[in-house]
This record gives structure tokens, C-alpha cells and sequence, in this order.
């Protein structure tokens, strides 16, 4: 449970963050707005911001190196960085390896929620010390 239904602290993974930057008046835009109006605070790790730099550079969204940087400015500024742990946290068995830095990021960083629409962690779903939701679940959280 939430410790505050203002501002929670949440991991949102990768590809719902780069949704509601690259399709701004899309289906996420709600979760874009909850970040820059301080509705929620994302965290981040290293390993979590290395891996959006990285996916935003993909030519298949056919960013400029310009329009990369003006994306991240509209995230990096609104999140909070976690350091992690040098043993990383407890976490339930994840089937997708590449899911576990975002599960050790919910629990490092004390995440209100992880938002994912992954399969691989949402099965996972009552598993962790974290609630973890859909982003359209944590979007009815914002606006009861």
C-alpha cells in the first residue's frame, strides 16, 4: 500500500516511459503529465537510465541526437536516482533477466509501485513487497 496517495515514489519500466515521451498526446499521456505535475516521482538506477538512453537511440523511432536529449529532459529532471545496493535486494524469481533491474529498483528505492506493462513482471503481481500494476491501474490511483 502507498505510504501517500500524493506523490508516490514509482519504477515505471522503460517502455511505458518512452510511450508517453515519443507519443505525447497518446494513450500514456496521462502518466507524462503525472510525472512533470509532481503527481508521482519516478525513480531511477543507473541501470534503468542507461537502458532509455539506450532504447531511445533505436533508428526505429527515428530520433535526432537533439530530439533524444529534449525527451530525456522531459524525464530525467521530474525522477528520483537510487543507489543501489552493492548486493542487490531480494526480488521474486523473474522468467526475463532483463526485467530484474526494475524489480531491485522498486525494492531499493522503496517504490510505492512498479508500472510495467510486461508480462514477465506482472505475473509477478502479489509476489513483491511492491505493488505491481498496468499503467492505466496506476493512472486510476492518480485520479480516484
Amino acid at each position: 500500500m502507498p505510504r501517500s496517495k500524493y506523490n508516490p515514489r514509482v519504477v515505471i519500466d522503460t517502455n511505458l516511459v518512452l510511450s508517453a515521451l515519443v507519443f505525447a498526446q497518446g494513450r500514456l499521456s496521462p502518466l507524462r503529465l503525472a510525472w512533470q505535475d509532481s503527481l508521482c516521482k519516478p525513480l531511477l538506477s543507473s541501470v534503468t537510465a542507461a537502458e532509455l538512453i539506450r532504447v531511445l537511440a533505436y533508428p526505429k523511432f527515428k530520433l535526432s541526437a537533439v530530439e533524444q536529449q529534449e525527451l530525456l529532459a522531459d524525464y530525467l529532471p521530474y525522477c528520483a536516482t537510487v543507489r543501489m545496493p552493492a548486493k542487490p535486494p531480494a526480488t521474486p524469481e523473474c522468467r526475463d533477466t532483463l526485467d530484474l533491474p526494475f524489480l531491485q529498483l522498486a525494492v531499493a528505492g522503496k517504490a510505492d509501485y512498479l508500472v510495467t506493462g510486461d508480462q514477465d513482471l506482472l505475473v509477478l503481481a502479489g509476489q513483491s513487497a511492491c505493488p505491481i500494476i498496468t499503467a492505466d491501474q496506476f493512472i486510476k490511483t492518480l485520479n480516484p
